[in-house]
């Protein structure tokens, strides 16, 4: 059985897709941009802040749905530039104490909006 997960705390889809889906004890994330929910516009004050919003609206679907991330065991970041790698790997690392989930960088050509940062999640609960 899946769930749609929704909560105004994320900005809302901007296609056909959910914010996030739950299926038994896992939650899939859909990838999380910059975008403040409370105005839903872009942030743009530079990678720093593009990254603290993307895993703040992250955090925000985790919360939504019961996990945190420490339920995490998958992520998939998608940079604009890999010179945003460090910035985004520090404040992503920020949100983890230890047994760190798989995860994958990877540049793109472009990404949605024309932002810097992408990040989408899996998280398990046992």
């Amino acid at each position: 059985m899946k769930s749609i997960i929704y909560t105004e705390e994320a900005p809302a889809p901007i296609g056909p897709y959910s914010q996030a889906v739950q299926a038994g004890n896992m939650l899939f994330i859909s990838g999380q941009i910059p975008i403040d929910p409370a105005t839903n516009h872009l942030i743009q004050g530079g990678i720093e802040d593009e990254a603290r919003q993307v895993m703040k609206n992250l955090e925000a679907l985790l919360q939504a749905a019961g996990f945190s991330f420490e339920n995490v065991v998958k992520s998939t970041i998608f940079l604009s530039d890999m010179n945003h790698f460090a910035v985004v790997n520090e404040i992503y690392g920020s949100y983890f104490r230890s047994d760190f989930p798989a995860r994958e960088t990877v540049a793109v050509l472009g990404l949605p909006k024309n932002v810097n940062v992408e990040i989408s999640l899996v998280a398990v609960k046992s």
